[in-house]
């Protein structure tokens, strides 16, 4: 069984994800950790970030996995240096392409259909997993989405919100899986609510699919 949750950076996906999969006892997928860890793997690798036929191999070769708490790049835990601002910036880059998106969704696929999972991401509803039983799309006002991602990284908000407009425009427009609710999507506004009252409501509504 999988419930998806999507939508765009700050809106509160990983935490509400983490939280909702410990309340029903599922696994946590976070798919932005793999587009993040082609980042990290390209990056130290010295591979141009914007040459998808070049990060398209790099990305099918990588061993990725996930288990909720940690992210494992082949033997590495990678769980810290994959939210570092240069990783972070580069994953919105190496996303965008088809080649990294292909192989990362065959990935994603094969770890869902292992078990029940609480996947969350940007196209989990409609490419990855448009089956699944329940499908969440996060949003929130821009403003409140680049405080909260300030808050995380430590950062200026007026610089995070720039970067974050330059991203929202990319995951929109890209051609392959652009950011968009799923058919049949719940949108839930996450704007002025906390982790906990948002976690309430999706539990809510995942409870009436089990």
């Amino acid at each position: 069984m999988v419930f998806a949750i999507d939508g765009p950076a700050g809106a509160g996906k990983s935490s509400v994800a983490r939280a909702v999969a410990a309340e029903l006892g599922f696994t946590y997928l976070d798919s932005g950790a793999m587009y993040r860890c082609v980042a990290l793997a390209a990056l130290e690798a010295g591979v141009d970030v914007d040459d998808g036929a070049a990060l398209g191999p790099l990305a099918a070769a990588l061993e990725i996995e996930l288990d909720g708490r940690h992210v494992m790049l082949g033997a590495r835990d990678v769980s810290t240096p994959i939210r570092g601002r240069e990783v972070t910036a580069a994953a919105s880059h190496v996303s965008v392409h088809p080649q990294v998106r292909e192989a990362m969704v065959a990935r994603q696929r094969q770890l869902i259909a292992a078990g029940d999972y609480v996947a969350e991401g940007r196209d989990i509803g409609t490419v990855v997993a448009p089956q699944a039983e329940l499908k969440i799309f996060l949003t929130a006002e821009a403003a409140e989405r680049a405080r909260r991602r300030a808050a995380e990284l430590g950062a200026d908000a007026a610089t995070v919100l720039a970067e974050q407009t330059m991203r929202d425009e990319r995951d929109s427009a890209r051609e392959h899986s652009p950011l968009r609710p799923a058919p049949g999507a719940v949108t839930l506004d996450t704007s002025g609510l906390d982790v906990e009252q948002v976690v309430e409501r999706i539990a809510a509504l995942a409870g009436a699919s089990l």
